[in-house]
């Protein structure tokens, strides 16, 4: 196996991308000027060393604790919980959420062998025995997985008097019924909100 061969394999092992893909990374790394694929290389090797887990929030980041758990204007009293780091990312680029967050680092998947004590349960339940905490937004995706996850968590925190509460789901903006799926549809009527 030559260069070429190594790095495309390397390439498509990344999420969403297949070989074609990988064999247009490395052709554009090879065209692309030397100071590029320097640069490229060295953010890519310095990535892990630069970039922890929030000791408290659970989210990547450069500085601990991160930039949202640190901001004292933010909004203490809610936390959304995510399945992965890079789910606060997206959920706070909306513009819609300005609470706190905590990362679960997965879903309760008992098929592959994963329990809630191999998820950060038991420190999202720490952090809510401040007291400070009056509302828990449980936004796992909506997958047999994350709808586990998302019960077990409702029946914990419930019993703590804590209001806890789940993403909506269904129809995305824009779309169209007649390319709905059965269950998206089943979820967009039981989700359905007064005008």
């Amino acid at each position: 196996m030559n260069a070429i061969d190594e790095l495309t394999e390397s390439f498509s092992r990344l999420p969403g991308i297949g070989s074609k893909s990988a064999g247009r990374l490395v052709n554009f790394i090879l065209r692309a000027d030397s100071e590029f694929v320097s640069r490229f290389s060295k953010q890519i090797g310095t990535l892990r060393e630069k970039i922890r887990a929030c000791s408290i929030c659970g989210s990547w980041t450069e500085n601990d604790p991160c930039p949202i758990c640190s901001d004292e204007s933010r909004d203490r009293s809610v936390i959304c919980v995510v399945e992965q780091p890079q789910d606060c990312k997206t959920i706070n680029s909306s513009g819609e959420f300005h609470g706190l967050f905590h990362v679960l680092g997965g879903v309760i998947a008992p098929l592959d062998g994963i329990g809630p004590e191999k998820l950060r349960i038991k420190s999202l339940l720490e952090r809510l025995k401040s007291g400070d905490v009056s509302e828990v937004i449980i936004a796992t995706n909506p997958t047999v997985e994350g709808d586990t996850t998302a019960l077990y968590l409702q029946k914990i925190i419930g019993a703590l008097g804590i209001e806890v509460t789940r993403l909506a789901s269904g129809l995305p903006v824009g779309g169209d019924l007649e390319y709905a799926d059965r269950l998206t549809l089943a979820r967009s009527f039981r989700g359905r909100t007064k005008l």
